[in-house]
């Protein structure tokens, strides 16, 4: 069994960078900020009761809870111990979370206490106890069944469902995610300083909310803005003033909200010093929309969660490409590959592999999972990238959402970048539809400007004039919102369900 060097694990770093400042403000929370001390007695106290419960090195419990000072106190209360933490998404549904539980091995699951009763159906499936506890109060009876041993070196694993609903775990272990958020730091100079106040709203069972947000502010010595939900949007942009929130880590669903709240009320936000999007491609707008309702513009960024998660982003307003990700974190190898795998020269179009001390080593448990990603330390991304010649990558689409017209590919985001064009376009996401005579047909679904009108029809004569005959979308439905994971995403696989009459 591994055990990394102390200097290399996050509980140590969570108080490194607190000596001296115990009593600083570190979490504003509910209308007032907690000092780092208040923060810390509450994860000495989780670390009290795990332990007497038995929680041992090696071990894992599983968190269903929205962002608040209870998710730090026992993620570091488990990582004292020697163990991880596994937080989960409620609205995976039952029996995904049942299999999740399962397949994870954890000792307990807390839950937040007001959301008990939604957990009741596999409370009383499970063999591991269910336990509630409070957003921010000290824990109660701690209960835990025996749980088998992993490696001490695992300290966050994310679960996905993916696209077929069976679980899948992503291990980060403690080198991962300090190497991440270091490089993180590296690549966008004053991301931290002693003023910076981060908004922490992303759902924390994202790795983009747990390590990139939280865990970046708060083993940095920065301070954050803890938020269980971004709805209302209203009272985010609250929080956002009254805690002088200046450093924005955010999916761009995340930001389209919060600009379009602005935009109705032609309010303006001050202060605002960095915005970052990740998780989801960026519609150039949202950055025409962000400069003139924040004064700054947004910062796009790349990342998966089997890279802990961040893998690049533009580092700075003076130094960026709209339309690119940035460049490549320095620790990270990069190839670029064709589908077979064959290496390719690094400024050709194909899939991206990467290679580096934050790139997890496989799947919890899912030897096949592993080894159709993972092959001799590279990691197969299944993004399908082009890289200039400054280094900076450019995501053309996901292998996975590539539409296949009578032989000939087409990325969706090609497409969607001329819908957007138009100017009654507010946001478009093009997807693949089964046909029997040339194998899958581009259709489209659009989101309207506020006040504009346009046509299916005018529309599809806009792409004519400006791609390919294969790539026009045969059908285009208007819409007033996407189907989003909890995440923030598009879900794509939900909109190739829909029917769009001719």
């Amino acid at each position: 069994m591994s055990i990394e060097n102390g200097a290399n694990r996050l509980e140590n770093r969570f108080v490194e960078y607190w000596v001296g400042d115990e009593d600083k403000d570190c979490i504003w929370w509910q209308n007032e900020w907690w000092s780092w001390n208040r923060l810390n007695e509450l994860a000495l106290d989780c670390e009290s009761k795990l332990k007497e419960a038995g929680f041992k090195r090696g071990q894992r419990i599983a968190v269903i809870m929205p962002n608040s000072p209870m998710v730090f106190a026992l993620s570091v209360a488990a990582w004292r111990l020697g163990g991880a933490i596994a937080p989960l998404n409620e609205r995976t549904g039952v029996p995904i979370l049942i299999n999740t539980v399962k397949m994870l091995d954890v000792n307990a699951v807390f839950v937040i206490e007001d959301k008990l009763e939604h957990t009741i159906d596999f409370k009383n499936i499970l063999s591991t106890p269910v336990l509630p506890v409070g957003a921010d109060s000290p824990l109660k009876e701690v209960t835990m069944r025996s749980g088998t041993i992993e490696s001490e070196d695992i300290a966050v694993i994310f679960s996905t469902s993916g696209t077929t609903g069976k679980p899948k775990a992503v291990p980060c272990t403690h080198k991962n995610i300090l190497t991440n958020i270091d490089d993180s730091i590296i690549a966008a100079p004053g991301l931290v300083s002693t003023d910076s106040v981060f908004l922490n709203v992303l759902p924390n069972f994202h790795s983009l909310g747990f390590n990139s947000t939280g865990l970046l502010a708060i083993l940095h010595g920065a301070k954050q803005a803890v938020l269980p939900t971004f709805v209302p949007i209203e009272n985010t942009i609250n929080v956002i003033k009254e805690a002088r929130v200046n450093t924005i880590i955010a999916v761009p669903t995340l930001m389209g909200f919060l600009l379009g709240y602005l935009a109705r009320k032609n309010e303006k936000l001050t202060g605002i010093q960095f915005i970052i999007s990740g998780g989801d491609k960026l519609n150039i707008d949202l950055d025409r929309r962000a400069q003139k309702y924040m004064g700054i513009g947004i910062l796009e960024g790349y990342g998966l969660t089997e890279c802990s998660p961040a893998v690049a982003f533009n580092p700075s307003q003076a130094d960026r490409k709209l339309g690119t990700v940035g460049r490549k974190f320095k620790t990270l190898e990069i190839q670029v590959r064709n589908r077979t795998g064959k290496l390719l020269d690094i400024h050709e179009e194909g899939v991206l592999w990467l290679k580096g001390p934050s790139v997890v080593s496989g799947y919890f448990r899912d030897e096949k999972s592993t080894n159709e990603r993972f092959k001799d330390g590279w990691f197969n991304s299944g993004d399908v990238v082009q890289i200039d010649k400054d280094g900076f990558i450019k995501i053309v689409d996901r292998a996975t959402d590539i539409i296949i017209v009578s032989g000939f590919n087409v990325y969706p985001q090609e497409v969607e970048t001329v819908l957007c064009e138009h100017p009654s376009v507010r946001d478009a996401v093009a997807v693949g539809e089964k046909n029997n005579v040339a194998g899958e047909l581009v259709k489209a679904f659009i989101i309207l400007n506020e006040g504009m009108e346009v046509t299916p029809k005018e529309l599809i004569l806009h792409c004519k004039e400006r791609l390919a005959h294969y790539k026009v979308p045969r059908k285009i439905a208007i819409v007033t919102e996407y189907p989003i994971s909890p995440a923030g995403k598009v879900l794509r696989r939900e909109l190739r369900k829909i029917k769009i009459a001719r």
